[in-house]
């Protein structure tokens, strides 16, 4: 069992040290998907600058997190939310120029990209990551931990979605991860291939999937 972590929506100064202190306790490198609009602010910034100073990959998670791109239709609207994102972001940026796009509740389908934000991607030589688990922390924030386990022990590798946000349920990671390890689960930073369908601009996998079919 195989496990790779990720937060998404923060940096939140009352949840994200508390985060980081628990990784790095367990040695643990994860992926931090910030929101443009959050690292506008300086301090937030500064977290984003502390998780990529002890070693954890900073992604873009969209400057506003409003509307899935596959649900906007100006294409301006969707190269703003995805490069002026990236721009505050920039020397914290993985040299794989990270992309989640925004699931909606954690969802994958075809509201997750448009035309525009494939090109975008392509452009600006980014990689998508997608999921494979979403134990909705922010909906349950006492029963996610059990969601999560089960969920990571019914697959080989899982990319795990959490929310680095002030909700109560990161008050659970730390026990969380005691019982991921309890159970033999070894950590690892990277992603699954099928997890992955742009690398560095380029489609390696079907985007069809993920893509709001444009009309002929």
């Amino acid at each position: 069992m195989e496990v790779t972590l990720t937060f998404d929506n923060g940096p939140e100064p009352a949840v994200t040290p508390r985060v980081l202190d628990l990784l790095g306790k367990h040695r643990i490198g994860a992926t931090f998907f910030v929101l443009g609009s959050k690292l506008a602010e300086p301090g937030r910034r500064a977290l984003a600058k502390r998780a990529h100073a002890e070693g954890h990959w900073i992604g873009n998670h969209t400057m506003t997190h409003s509307t899935p791109l596959g649900r906007v239709a100006d294409p301006a609207r969707t190269i703003a939310e995805i490069v002026d994102t990236q721009a505050l972001i920039g020397e914290l940026a993985h040299p794989d120029r990270l992309f989640r796009p925004f699931g909606g509740g954690g969802e994958i389908g075809p509201h997750l990209l448009n035309e525009a934000a494939v090109q975008v991607l392509a452009s600006e030589k980014m990689t998508c990551v997608l999921w494979n688990a979403v134990p909705r922390d922010w909906a349950d924030p006492r029963g996610w931990a059990e969601t999560a386990l089960a969920q990571c022990m019914a697959q080989p590798w899982t990319v795990l979605v959490l929310h680095d946000l002030p909700t109560g349920a990161m008050g659970r990671l730390n026990i969380f991860i005691e019982r991921l390890l309890d159970h033999g689960a070894r950590f690892r930073q990277d992603f699954p291939p099928d997890c992955v369908p742009i690398l560095r601009g380029e489609a390696v996998r079907p985007l069809e999937p993920y893509l709001k079919a444009t009309p002929a």
